[in-house]
């Protein structure tokens, strides 16, 4: 049995450190913490944390990429248990600015060699 693809964009792997903040229904702050990513995308991340990220949850990003900080506002798409007991949530990007669309694009791209 074969799954279709959901992704838009294909995803590179990718270790960069990130703040997060989580936010409830209410754009109210219910908690915020570091990690780094495991993968990234022109669409999406997937981070890894030492507390889990609820499912459904609003988390505004901050990603170091390279020599640049990029702020990303997302949701979260899905969260399981990761290695060594950490914690893997899927982060589908809602709100990016031009900016930092454009300094994604140009990561992605250098490591999936269509630069």
């Amino acid at each position: 049995m074969t799954t279709k693809e959901q992704r838009k964009h294909d995803r590179v792997a990718s270790l960069n450190l990130l703040n997060y903040v989580s936010l409830d229904e209410n754009d109210q702050e219910t908690a915020q913490g570091m990690g780094r990513t495991l993968n990234v995308s022109e669409s999406g991340i997937l981070l890894e944390t030492h507390v889990p990220i609820e499912g459904k949850t609003f988390v505004l990003l901050t990603i170091g990429l390279e020599d640049e900080l990029v702020d990303i506002k997302g949701e979260v798409a899905h969260s399981k248990p990761g290695k060594e007991g950490k914690f893997e949530a899927g982060i589908r990007f809602l709100e990016i600015d031009e900016t930092a669309h454009r300094v994604l694009k140009k990561y992605v791209d250098a490591f999936s060699g269509t630069q």
